[in-house]
């Protein structure tokens, strides 16, 4: 019995209510020095809301983010009663070196960039009111316990959970010509899966659990 994949959900699916307080670039963000500035009567500078965005090296990676220990099941298979342990916690990132629009508004670019946001928008402002799971930087992981897989055969078998991460850089130039770099992180596909520590594996994800949990 090969590796069994389960659910693939998406993190850009739409949903009816505003994500707020995403106002602020998340990761290292340098709030003590912005801070001095403050303090220092310096002017702080801003982003422009006019700007427009490029990518490039836009990478795809399936993480494993949980897995059970091997459970052997006789013939007709069963439920699996061993629980998922985490071993990565997804959380979608956004970095840049200067001013640079919200997290939210560059989550929507990224988003339209990889096909995992479909609107006709400029900008997350001008989408009417809508927004996407995709652009929320508080984004939680997957629960892994969620689409749990049942074997039906006999075999010596993991679950496992993982999902689809992708990540580039970007740079965001204004009409002035000021520019901004800068690297955002999200995860898209949620996996639910199960493999058989007595066959083969055929994908990399099933080989890492296999390394990890299989005997």
């Amino acid at each position: 019995m090969r590796g069994m994949v389960g659910r693939a959900c998406t993190a850009g699916l739409v949903i009816g209510v505003l994500v707020t307080g995403l106002t602020a670039c998340t990761g290292d963000a340098g709030g003590d020095e912005a801070g001095k500035g403050r303090k220092s009567g310096k002017a702080e500078a801003k982003a422009c809301a006019d700007g427009t965005f490029a990518w490039s090296r836009v990478t795809k990676r399936d993480r494993l983010t949980g897995v059970s220990d091997p459970e052997r099941l006789g013939e007709g298979g069963g439920s699996l009663r061993n629980r998922m342990r985490r071993v990565y916690t997804p959380r979608p990132s956004v970095r840049a070196d200067g001013p640079a629009p919200s997290p939210a508004e560059i989550l929507f670019s990224f988003g339209k960039k990889t096909g995992e946001i479909d609107s006709e928008a400029r900008t997350l402002a001008e989408a009417g009111g809508d927004t996407w799971a995709f652009t929320d930087v508080r984004l939680p992981a997957p629960d892994l316990d969620d689409g749990r897989v049942t074997p039906h055969a006999a075999g010596e078998f993991v679950q496992y959970a993982g999902v689809r991460e992708v990540s580039a850089d970007f740079r965001y130039t204004c009409p002035d010509g000021r520019t901004v770099s800068g690297h955002a992180r999200n995860w898209t596909v949620d996996i639910s899966g199960l493999t058989d520590c007595d066959e083969r594996h055929d994908s990399a994800l099933a080989r890492e659990v296999a390394r990890r949990s299989c005997p």
